[in-house]
């Protein structure tokens, strides 16, 4: 506004004042519009994920469990935007407060603000909404649905609004927006949250999976990993595409505005940043996916359609965190390495017995840490003053930067991975005491469909299957956690 008033003033002459500031005022009412019509555009894409994990989910399980994945995955974003509305924005961005949790807009009591709409409450519980989806697949075909409510109600509610108020608001302590006190005279980069998203999600879905232990004949009685194949390799690629297509909301949305001049009346602005933030997605995740499809074949001999659609994801979540600051060259090196950690990370989990049906904590929360860790590597100095112009100058340690970002970025790692561990570790662990996370190993074997949800997602026969079979919906009762096969 003020730098309208200095150019457009002395052209209107003397008497100008007047007619440059109710011009200048239009300008500034238009350039909001935009930048909340931006805004709520991406919401809607991020938003759009929610189906994307929905089909990824129900084709990476058993068809006997199809019903149930797709209904934790409704509900996920049900109870997340109930949860979300009440504490989880509040707690998250909710100003002035303290550096660890917000304190305000409780309900978004006094929005719209001067710095908040519902536009930025709508995308942020997106976001909310995305990590607890990344938990609902590492503890599928097990867990009773209790479970899946009160977990996914603490994780919207408390444990990720409290990470994205670290990390994103602007009194954050570790937040890249302060204008003080940053952590390291630098603050955390984490752009669209690989960290705050991805970490927060796999290392979450980490310890329900552990604490319930892999699902019924995953391992032999030697011990051997044994393939629980998903049903539908179709659902996978119909799932992975519209994630794909989300992200483009994800990573360039997380701007928040797109109207910015970054050298005034030159043609290259803010969304100049935004294309770039989507090319450096694109390059991350195709170079992770072909990684990851050679790589699988030398491994096993197979091209596999399943394997190459988690590489992408993959690429894509490490990515998130530096998709801003880092040249296109760079997103390729961070795919690559995506797809070996992911690689790296499903061989880890196999001996270790770990169980996790859509490889998300070794995908989220893998690939989402080296994401941090490549953006304090390869940040560059010119893209980090344009996204960040109120911060001090701190780039990527292969980038002459110092190793003062790099050092920011593993506090955020650690940080991230001992506060989800002791709120949503110890949550999983109550409910693993008191009989409320894991199935019956009756229930688990006919699979929920049919004794939770009243029937199989997919009808084959006009005859009621469940009467002729004998089986029927019962009153659900806790069981203890079935012995390892």
């Amino acid at each position: 506004m003020s730098t309208c008033l200095e150019d457009l003033t002395p052209l209107l002459g003397v008497n100008g004042t007047g007619a440059a500031d109710y011009i200048c005022r239009k300008f500034s009412d238009a350039s909001y519009a935009v930048d909340n019509t931006y805004l709520l555009f991406s919401a809607y894409l991020v938003f759009s994920m929610q189906l994307g994990f929905a089909m990824l989910c129900a084709g990476s399980v058993r068809a006997k469990n199809t019903m149930n994945i797709m209904l934790t995955n409704v509900l996920d974003a049900a109870t997340g935007g109930l949860f979300y509305y009440l504490f989880g924005f509040a707690f998250a961005f909710g100003s002035p407060t303290n550096g660890f949790i917000g304190r305000h807009n409780f309900a978004l009591e006094s929005i719209p603000s001067s710095s908040l709409d519902y536009s930025n409450f709508l995308y942020q519980w997106a976001f909310a909404i995305a990590a607890a989806g990344i938990t609902s697949g590492s503890i599928a075909e097990r867990t009773q649905f209790v479970a899946y409510l009160i977990y996914s109600s603490f994780l919207t509610g408390f444990v990720y609004p409290v990470v994205s108020h670290w990390f994103w608001a602007t009194d954050g302590w570790a937040s890249a927006l302060r204008t003080d006190d940053f952590l390291f005279g630098s603050g955390v980069i984490d752009f669209a949250g690989s960290g705050v998203v991805h970490i927060v999600g796999g290392i979450a879905g980490l310890w329900g999976a552990l604490i319930e232990g892999p699902r019924i004949g995953r391992f032999d009685h030697s011990g051997r990993s044994v393939a629980l194949r998903g049903h539908s390799a179709t659902l996978v690629v119909l799932g992975t595409f519209m994630l794909w297509f989300g992200w483009y909301g994800f990573n360039p949305g997380s701007f928040n505005k797109i109207s910015s001049f970054y050298t005034s009346g030159d043609y290259y602005g803010q969304w100049s940043a935004v294309g770039r933030t989507a090319v450096t997605t694109t390059l991350a995740g195709c170079t992770a996916a072909l990684t990851t499809l050679f790589g699988k074949r030398i491994l096993t001999g197979h091209w596999n359609v399943t394997d190459v659609c988690n590489g992408l994801l993959g690429g894509f979540a490490a990515i998130t965190s530096g998709c801003s600051v880092v040249e296109p060259w760079a997103a390729i090196i961070c795919g690559f390495v995506a797809a070996l950690v992911l690689i790296g990370c499903n061989k880890l989990a196999e001996k270790v017995k770990y169980d996790d049906p859509l490889e998300a904590a070794q995908l989220h929360g893998g690939c989402g840490a080296w994401g941090v860790i490549f953006t304090g590597l390869f940040a560059s100095e010119k893209l980090v003053k344009q996204v960040y112009p109120s911060r001090p100058a701190k780039y990527g340690l292969f980038m002459g930067g110092g190793g003062k970002l790099f050092a920011a970025q593993i506090i955020q790692i650690l940080v991230i991975v001992g506060w989800v561990s002791a709120t949503m570790g110890t949550l999983f662990y109550f409910l693993h005491k008191f009989g409320l996370l894991r199935i019956s190993v009756e229930d688990e074997m006919a699979g929920m469909d049919l004794t939770r949800h009243g029937g199989l997602a997919y009808v084959y026969h006009d005859e009621d299957e469940s009467q002729k079979n004998g089986i029927q919906m019962r009153k659900i009762e806790s069981f203890p956690t079935p012995p390892s096969v």
